[in-house]
């Protein structure tokens, strides 16, 4: 039995590891599969809209949930500036703890694991939502989490054709390069009217915080799903909000989404349908084939807490994770002072 204060440490290196064993794809697809299934019991989680910590600079929020027998919590943060400066626009971590205890059972890297866990997320909804047959897909914004999505959708949707835009070219090559093997049919596109032509469904996941129109009524014709992924703050949306008044709109946590997510822009009362709704059946998805349908997606702590439980049962089958010495462990519980003198130097004679 593993010593009460040691805790499961996954580093980035280690998700790495645990990624490529499984199978990025087949990752994707596990993901998708318990995130599914943690929405089917949604009414057993705590829920909240996240706790967020706003600046000029960007925002830190934590994003905790508990299905009454495992707690978790996600730190991430969102600074559009940082890729300026060589740092990563989004970091995070997580933690997996036991309710009867309170003691956490899992420590881990999430900057990678949020970025797989958003992309299957936004494939999973699109299988409810796009149009059946949907095979090409515009990519709008091609930074960090594009060819997570992008490979998501070919793992659960069967798109095998992108068409790529950025308003950063160097982007768009970055992303066209490294999905270059994956079999994909490419094209780097030169603006985001060329870039939605022919798309079933269209991904925006652009970065900079503020109100942006990305995506214009004008380029959203009948029957497509747009994937709105980068609006995900106050202040920060992608869509022309005329997009919204004609498209049926799916979120994960309605009030969470009113504050952060496309649907800012509406009035409070406008119609939206929770994903969980669909997913249980309670609720369609797509109506008919000529139907808009927009997923405004901006992550919540249930997706977090099935990422987290994912990588919990993955480790089970591949140990890929370091022991960490996390918490104080006296031989009695009530002493803990005398644990900590026991630790200091020896007490010279009187």
């Amino acid at each position: 039995m593993a010593a009460l204060n040691v805790v499961p440490f996954v580093s980035v290196d280690n998700m790495m590891r645990l990624v490529h064993a499984a199978g990025i794809e087949t990752m994707l697809v596990r993901l998708a599969a318990a995130i599914a299934e943690d929405f089917s019991r949604w009414e057993a989680f705590h829920k909240t809209p996240r706790v967020a910590a706003h600046s000029a600079e960007g925002v830190i929020e934590l994003m905790p949930t508990s299905d009454g027998t495992t707690y978790g919590f996600k730190y991430v943060n969102g600074h559009p500036k940082n890729a300026a400066g060589g740092r990563q626009t989004v970091t995070a971590f997580g933690v997996l703890a036991d309710v009867g205890s309170g003691y956490p059972v899992l420590v881990t890297e999430m900057t990678l694991l949020t970025a797989l866990r958003t992309a299957a997320t936004s494939a999973l909804a699109a299988r409810h939502l796009a149009r059946p047959g949907s095979r090409t897909m515009a990519l709008v914004g091609n930074g960090a989490q594009a060819e997570f999505q992008a490979l998501a959708f070919r793992a659960l949707m069967g798109i095998d054709t992108l068409r790529l835009h950025d308003i950063d070219p160097a982007a768009t090559e970055k992303c066209r390069r490294n999905l270059a093997r994956f079999g994909f049919h490419l094209t780097a596109c030169a603006s985001t009217a060329e870039a939605v032509r022919g798309a079933d469904i269209v991904t925006t996941v652009t970065a900079d915080k503020r109100n942006a129109v990305i995506l214009g009524d004008n380029l959203v014709g009948e029957g497509v799903h747009v994937n709105a992924v980068g609006g995900d703050c106050p202040g920060k949306t992608e869509l022309a909000p005329e997009i919204l008044h004609r498209a049926g709109i799916f979120v994960e946590y309605e009030p969470q989404t009113r504050i952060e997510g496309e649907i800012q822009q509406l009035a409070p009362d406008h119609p939206v349908t929770e994903l969980w709704r669909v997913l249980s059946g309670e609720m369609p998805g797509r109506r008919d084939v000529r139907e808009v349908t927009v997923f405004d997606s901006v992550g919540f702590a249930i997706e977090d807490f099935s990422a987290l439980r994912t990588v919990r049962d993955l480790l089970a089958e591949r140990p890929f994770y370091d022991d960490l010495d996390l918490l104080a462990d006296p031989d009695d519980p009530r002493d803990l002072f005398g644990m900590l003198m026991r630790a200091g130097p020896p007490r010279l004679a009187a």
